[in-house]
Order: structure tokens, then sequence, then C-alpha cells
């Protein structure tokens, strides 16, 4: 498949911490994949509004503030109310063991925590993307 995975890279809300965020796009970029990042201070609508524009594959968060449950609720509601829950949602930050698998049941695809190594992202989005374009078939 020729298709390039795309991918919009976000840091919601008022955490102004994002070299974790740039090192994430910049190891998606350099593994092929087209990367939108939209800088600090994101709103959940202005990042639903870009994954829309940019027609997207997935939406990566990243969220240091301890608000994560907050954010990755209220983007997957907005892509919910928008139609495109096909749009893969991950994330990663500072997000406590036991905040997993509610955020797995709210639809977050997988929960990168500090020391993941840039390859296993890449790798999760070459395995899961392919696989949701399947399902577009």
């Amino acid at each position: 498949m020729d298709r390039k995975i795309r991918v919009l890279v976000a840091k919601p809300g008022l955490d102004g911490h994002d070299r974790g965020a740039k090192v994430v796009a910049r190891a998606l970029r350099d593994a092929g994949m087209e990367v939108i990042y939209t800088g600090l201070r994101q709103t959940p609508e202005m990042i639903v509004s870009a994954a829309l524009q940019e027609d997207v594959d997935a939406i990566g968060l990243s969220v240091l503030s301890g608000a994560h449950m907050h954010y990755f609720a209220e983007v997957h509601r907005l892509l919910e109310e928008q139609g495109a829950t096909d749009i893969l949602l991950f994330g990663g930050g500072i997000i406590p063991d036991e905040d997993v698998p509610q955020l797995r049941n709210l639809g977050v695809s997988a929960v990168f925590g500090p020391g993941t190594s840039t390859q296993d992202i890449v790798e999760f989005l070459g395995k899961a993307t392919p696989e949701r374009w399947a399902g577009q078939g």
C-alpha cells in the first residue's frame, strides 16, 4: 500500500511542555508518516477540527498536566459527534497505569508512558492504521 499514514500530534490544555510531543512527531515523520503538529494549548475542539480538515488516520495527544481523562474523553466525544470514530486516538505523557483501562474503555487505542521507545509508537501505528483502512473498504 502506497498511502502514507497521516497523524495529528496535539498538546491539549495549558501544559507548555512539548518536547516529548515533538520527539514523537519527528520519529513518525522519519518513519515516513505525514505528521501535523498543532502546537501548544489546543482545545479539544481545535484538535478535532484540525484532524477532520487534515483527513488524518490517527490523533496522538500528549498530556502531562494530569487532565488526561478529561481531554481524551472530550476528544473522543467530539469525534463521535462528527461521525469520525474511525480516527485512531492514542496518546502518552504522565498517565497513571490505573487510568489506562478507563482510557481504553473511552476508545483510546494505546497509551505510551515515559520512556517508551519511539519505535514502539511507529510500530503500533504501522499495524493499527492498515487495519483501519481495511475496515473502510
